[in-house]
């Protein structure tokens, strides 16, 4: 296992290389070319000049969160091998660079939802929260003008200004597309990069939807274990894996996340583990990494990725603004840095305890 943390770029992000490189134990980030559009070609001196940058500091990447699976491709427009090409460009120069991991999505139009990017909670921290009512009362075009007003300056993942004035079109996109269409061309989609992937050693690692059901009507494929391990049988190739998100996955309660991560052994290629706080089963906000915080029991978790042979990068997901920090909705760096320091003291104690269970079972 190497601990990480997501990093946006010097443009973009408020939290810098020199603090990462300071957090004990963290090694390593997650990174992606911040500006660019879903759909571009990211040049090999580009991602270069990205992975210098990251070295400079003493730190390397550990992996790509996100290139961006364009509208195109999701829906299986006619122009969607275009962008396919495009995509398949993109991982050759990540591969000549010497980069093995892309983390991406498949979510229609929001790539994930929240209805609040600061709730307050008991303690004054603010966090990302999410209830259903309030979805259920919203106008889809007017998401994001509900939400930033709290993104305090930042442009957010998913939520970018210049996409999201299309937001209408890009529901007509899916107007014909149910779920079995969605998986039709997500597989259509990996089975054209593989050999790519294969070719450069390239794990790809889908992210999970957020939240774990359909939003708006919007058909959602990536949300429980019957479903993830659909797609791993239907492209059975070790490059295509998963970003197991405990916030994302865990969203649906019915989820059992450790029985999930037993099932995946080894096709999780990265780990995302944060706690949520459900106040009801579709009313939940963001919580401390702390397992008593929320409700994963994040020991348990962590145990089974480590029971599993999992050793890919993992990163402590979403933290809380906590002590008058502002950056963007939970990618901040005090929350975040609390978080890799706990779990790393977890695999810690989860090595441990094996290590003793070895010397027992040899006397």
């Amino acid at each position: 296992m190497e601990m990480t943390l997501r990093w946006y770029g010097s443009k973009f992000d408020t939290v810098t290389l020199k603090q990462i490189r300071q957090i004990p134990g963290v090694t390593g980030v997650i990174t992606t070319l911040y500006g660019k559009a879903a759909g571009e070609v990211w040049s090999r001196e580009e991602i270069h000049a990205l992975k210098e940058e990251t070295q400079a500091a003493g730190l390397h990447i550990s992996g790509i969160e996100s290139v961006n699976v364009h509208e195109a491709i999701k829906t299986g427009s006619p122009d969607c091998n275009e962008y396919i090409a495009n995509y398949i460009e993109t991982l050759e120069n990540l591969g000549k660079e010497d980069i093995h991991l892309v983390c991406y999505n498949f979510m229609p139009v929001f790539d994930w939802t929240r209805t609040e990017l600061a709730r307050v909670r008991p303690d004054g921290s603010t966090v990302l929260a999410y209830t259903q009512k309030a979805v259920d009362d919203l106008n889809p075009e007017k998401m994001f003008e509900s939400i930033s007003n709290d993104m305090n300056g930042s442009i957010m993942p998913g939520w970018e200004p210049e996409r999201l004035a299309h937001v209408k079109e890009l529901f007509g996109l899916y107007k014909k597309i149910d779920e079995d269409k969605l998986f039709e061309n997500l597989t259509h989609f990996l089975k054209q990069i593989m050999p790519v992937c294969e070719k450069y050693q390239i794990n790809m690692a889908i992210h999970p939807d957020d939240p774990a059901w359909s939003v708006f009507g919007l058909p959602r494929i990536i949300n429980n274990k019957k479903n993830i391990l659909r797609l791993m049988h239907a492209v059975d190739s070790p490059h295509n894996g998963v970003a197991f998100c405990t916030g994302s996955f865990g969203t649906n309660l019915g989820n059992d996340l450790t029985d999930m991560i037993h099932a995946l052994k080894g096709r999780i290629h990265f780990a995302h583990i944060r706690n949520l706080k459900f106040l009801s089963p579709d009313n939940f906000e963001e919580a401390a990494h702390l397992s008593s915080d929320g409700n994963f029991d994040m020991y348990e978790i962590l145990k089974a990725l480590f029971e599993t042979g999992f050793d890919g990068p993992i990163r402590p997901d979403h933290g809380r603004m906590i002590w008058d920090e502002k950056a963007m909705p939970g990618y901040g760096l005090y929350d975040r840095a609390l978080g890799a320091a706990y779990l790393n003291g977890l695999w810690e104690a989860i090595q441990k305890n094996a290590k003793k269970g070895e010397r027992h079972e040899v006397k």
